[in-house]
């Protein structure tokens, strides 16, 4: 065994005292001037292995020359390294360089997990010193586990963030590997216009912070997709998909925005939709806005409109009364624009239709109670049940000649009428008031 060190060193003096209690030749060396001294001695007891140690504060130079002179005195040779153990191929200057290899702050390097402990995290690195990556460094999650994220025998990749060369411990950061590696995905993600998603960690005066992969990104306040008057406070822990809009390394900045993301997965399920759309399809779809003659849809990627006639069977004055903005509604595609891009949706269900309702109830010659609806000048529309309408034509309104339907009935009065036609291709059905009154009179000369 070859100790290298100051003969004045404590710390070498232990080290040769323990190497004594293990190997029956043990040399301290001051340098390589030594090393030629004893070099015949050491020929000639032919060793089968050597092994070399050195304290802390020995300088590399030193442990370099005492190499590079027991390969020059050719003490022991790489040919019989390879015959003692077929599998090395490396030189024994370069087995002990990397044993004795000496880390920096800022280092990338690659050790074993050796044991996990509640405070730190043991790593061999395959050098002299003792690596600990302290709980605090393993994860930007505060709630991980150290056993969730490494297990005993894996290879990790850690961060050097300080070494002690007197107590031959270094000190390692996963999460700043972790970081580094998001900013790398990070900054391919914005040349790619890739979509990231992240949660949002923080509310400040100008936007919201989201973090993505252990990288804090900033969202401007006009790109959270949020309305302008709304507050940034909801956003708060929530899932959110973004696109990075802007890297500065220089700086440590990054800009991301969540409404151009939303923009280009909608863009994307439009182009889906359009591709599989067919009249019959039915899909959940999001009432965006309301106008006076029907209701917009948002299918989470291109917009349809349901004419106020195709929100539901019944009969309605404005929009409002059958749906409202946000509401979630099941929609039925009816007519489709390709040219326009424009698609024509029903919420009316088959399962619910009233003329199916109606031509199981009723047929021609029966009498039913009627509101009246509608005045026209030609007769009075008459619902005889929700969804289904009927004409009595002004001839049939009363028994006698009348001007205007509006001289006999007026909107909501409830009238006794009879059906005198049921035409079923055009679901149209013609009712009489007169017939009813004939058939009283009928009754009363009876």
């Amino acid at each position: 065994m070859l100790v290298i060190g100051d003969r004045k060193s404590a710390n070498t003096a232990r080290l040769r005292d323990i190497c004594a209690k293990r190997c029956a030749h043990v040399y301290l060396l001051t340098g390589a001037e030594e090393l030629v001294e004893i070099a015949d001695e050491l020929i000639a007891l032919n060793p089968r292995t050597i092994g070399l140690t050195a304290g802390a504060s020995t300088p590399e130079v030193k442990i370099e020359e005492v190499i590079n002179m027991s390969e020059e005195k050719k003490i022991i040779q790489a040919e019989e390294i390879a015959e003692m153990n077929p599998e090395v191929e490396e030189s024994f200057a370069e087995m002990v360089d990397r044993s004795i290899k000496t880390l920096h702050t800022g280092q990338r390097v690659t050790g074993i997990v050796t044991a996990i402990t509640p405070s730190d995290i043991h790593v061999d690195l395959g050098t002299k010193h003792a690596g600990f990556i302290p709980a605090s460094e393993l994860s930007d999650d505060p709630s991980a586990k150290a056993e969730d994220i490494v297990k005993v025998g894996d290879e990790i990749e850690v961060f050097v963030t300080k070494v002690n060369d007197a107590e031959g411990i270094v000190t390692l950061s996963k999460k700043r590997i972790d970081a580094a590696r998001g900013w790398e995905n990070i900054d391919a993600a914005r040349a790619d216009k890739a979509l990231l998603e992240g949660t949002v960690v923080e509310i400040n005066k100008g936007g919201v912070v989201v973090a993505v992969n252990g990288v804090r990104v900033f969202v401007p306040a006009s790109h959270t997709g949020m309305p302008k008057e709304a507050d940034l406070n909801e956003m708060l822990k929530k899932h959110v998909t973004l696109r990075i809009t802007e890297v500065n390394r220089a700086k440590r900045r990054i800009i991301g925005s969540i409404r151009y993301a939303s923009e280009d997965m909608r863009k994307a399920a439009a182009e889906k939709i359009w591709e599989t759309i067919e009249v019959g399809n039915v899909y959940e779809g999001v009432v965006k806005s309301l106008t006076s003659f029907g209701a917009f849809i948002d299918s989470g990627g291109a917009d349809g409109m349901a004419h106020i006639t195709e929100l539901g069977w019944g009969r309605i004055k404005h929009p409002s009364e059958a749906v409202a903005v946000g509401d979630k509604v099941t929609a039925r595609i009816i007519a489709i624009d390709t040219e326009k891009r424009k698609i024509s949706l029903t919420l009316k269900s088959e399962s619910d239709n009233p003329w199916v309702k109606f031509t199981t109830n009723y047929q021609v010659g029966d009498v039913a109670d009627v509101k009246i609806v509608k005045l026209m000048q030609f007769g009075a529309f008459a619902e005889i049940i929700p969804g289904v309408d009927g004409l009595i034509h002004i001839s049939q309104l009363a028994d006698h000649r009348i001007a205007r339907p509006a001289d006999v009935v007026a909107e909501g009065d409830v009238v006794k009428a009879k059906i005198l036609d049921i035409n079923t291709e055009n679901e149209k059905v013609s009712l009489s008031v007169r017939a009813v009154l004939e058939a009283a009179e009928e009754t009363d000369a009876e």
